[in-house]
């Protein structure tokens, strides 16, 4: 068993190092119940008893990947941390586990782990928001199958994740850990109310209305020499919003047939209106009314300094990231940095039936994995195990209660203390089996929500919250199975669809459909036409 297991490691590493060097060579041609009796140690339940009758009698080392963003409080890093101890001290150490925590940056992620795959080197659990990129790995033998493991080691599991387990599952084996998400709203948008009162602008509702806001923005330097009336990076928070907006086809067969998936996100390349968006960007770009840099700002670093700096009239962010972080969150910096500072929740954005299409999240979360060549597969499950316990992930996501948080109507609130920053910094990153804390019902769920938000703006966040599901559509929209070409071309369609962005968005007006559809041929030459005939065909077996 042994030498099979090492010789499915071996073809697949062979396989897709070949696989490595044809994209490379392609990309170059174009909350807690612990916490009571005012206690103050941070121990939870160390683990379940399944765990614990299995302990290791030799100690070992468990491999586990997490997010770099550059975000870690100053003497911290996102491996060694309050939050790294906390986990080997009741995790690790009552199963004779060495935690080793492997920074992958989140920019660069698909790219990381697939030569770390290719090379042996990936951690013994990896995950990834990319679905293309889990099967991907499964079909090439690069990944171990769990079912049996978290059958025998997973009860916590398959009673946690009882709804989003199912979407691990590739043609009949369980290959990952699919991971609940709570909160379905995407992207929100904040204008700079103080700018309008200054000219006496209404709150726009249309997308022709914004578009002459943002004209009286940039006429008027509201921001001073800097000012830059849309906020815009090369990230999919600044062009998805737009772009959807314009889409004129709305059938699900549109969306199977003239769409792809690249990663968790669907992209309407084919669909009608698609290139229209991209023309009206071209006109705020070169009429100076986006981000002139957007190009080089992929991590969206850019785009926030420049809002928290006033240099800002429209923002668009991931929902819930502008109020997040109590007293220092986006919105607190800002106002905190310019004087008489104030914004509102906006929908600028309106398709051609005036409504505010828009994308929404499918309910599950990231894809977590084991290589198939680690040999913690077990050790494995029994930490995703012991983390689905109530305790433990109220304690990651909210810490101590009295050091970390209060609690305000029954829920945990931040407190936005130093020792909360240095805690929780990156807890969305640690407790990786859920995205967003279910407190039983969408009701509880966004009142959750706004009291997580200091006091003077929850009834601006909430009032975001609910604009970022209006009319909005989940996606991707799901085939039977993932496509073997979208998991094959998910790296390299994105690099090319990025190039078509930036093509597209900053060519000069005149020559805009030539570098347009120069820009979209190679994206088609490159993978689209093969996706494109692997999504018809599976679309007609579903009819």
């Amino acid at each position: 068993m042994k030498a099979l297991k090492r010789m499915g490691s071996l073809l697949f590493t062979v396989t897709l190092c070949f696989a490595l060097i044809v994209g490379c060579s392609s990309n170059s041609t174009g909350t807690g119940n612990n916490n009571s009796e005012g206690s103050k140690s941070t121990t939870t339940p160390r683990s379940n008893q399944d765990s614990n009758k299995n302990e290791s009698k030799e100690r070992v080392k468990l491999r586990v990947e997490v997010f770099d963003r550059g975000n870690a409080p100053e003497g911290l890093t996102v491996t060694n941390n309050l939050m790294t101890e906390y986990v080997q001290k009741n995790f690790g150490d009552p199963n004779n586990i060495d935690i080793e925590y492997v920074a992958i940056p989140r920019s660069e992620e698909i790219n990381s782990l697939n030569v770390q795959m290719a090379a042996g080197t990936a951690p013994d659990l990896i995950f990834t928001y990319n679905e293309g990129a889990a099967y991907s790995w499964a079909q090439q033998g690069g990944l171990t199958d769990l079912g049996p493991i978290i059958d025998e080691h997973g009860p916590n599991i398959k009673n946690y994740l009882a709804d989003s387990l199912q979407y691990g599952v590739f043609e009949g084996t369980q290959y990952a850990v699919v991971a609940r998400r709570v909160n379905l709203q995407k992207y929100s948008s904040l204008i700079r109310k103080d700018w309008l009162d200054q000219l006496q602008l209404p709150v726009p509702t249309t997308t022709e209305e914004t578009y002459e806001t943002l004209k009286a923005f940039k006429e008027s330097n509201l921001g001073g020499q800097r000012t830059i009336p849309l906020s815009f990076a090369l990230a999919p928070d600044s062009y998805e919003p737009v772009i959807w907006s314009f889409i004129k086809e709305q059938s699900d067969e549109a969306r199977y047939l003239r769409s792809v998936t690249i990663g968790s996100r669907e992209y309407p390349i084919l669909m009608d209106g698609h290139k229209d968006a991209l023309q009206f960007l071209n006109k705020l770009y070169n009429e100076g009314l986006l981000d002139q840099d957007f190009a080089l700002d992929k991590d969206k670093k850019k785009k926030e300094e420049n809002f928290v700096n006033g240099y800002t009239g429209l923002y668009m962010a991931d929902t819930g990231t502008a109020f997040g972080g109590g007293e220092n969150s986006v919105v607190m910096t800002l106002e905190g940095n310019v004087e008489g500072a104030e914004v509102v929740p906006v929908l600028p954005w309106t398709d051609f039936e005036g409504k505010n299409r828009q994308p929404a999240y499918n309910p599950s979360g990231m894809y977590i994995m084991v290589p198939s060549f680690s040999e913690r597969a077990e050790e494995a499950v029994k930490y995703l195990n012991w983390m689905a316990q109530d305790e433990v992930i109220q304690y990651m996501a909210f810490g101590e209660e009295g050091l970390h948080h209060d609690l305000v109507n029954g829920y945990p609130v931040g407190n936005s203390s130093e020792e909360a920053q240095k805690l929780l910094f990156n807890s969305g990153d640690m407790l990786i089996i859920t995205n967003g804390i279910d407190f039983g019902s969408p009701e509880k769920n966004n009142e959750y929500n706004a009291l997580s938000v200091v006091e003077k703006h929850r009834e601006i966040a909430t009032i975001s919250r609910e604009y970022a599901n209006k009319d909005a559509v989940s996606q991707p929209i799901k085939f039977e199975k993932p496509l073997d070409s979208e998991a094959k071309y998910s790296v390299v369609m994105l690099e090319k669809y990025e190039e078509l962005l930036v093509k597209s968005i900053m060519a000069k007006p005149d020559s805009f459909d030539q570098t347009y559809e120069a820009a979209l041929k190679d994206f088609m030459d490159t993978a689209g036409n093969e996706v494109i005939q692997e999504r018809t065909a599976m679309y007609e077996a579903m009819k």
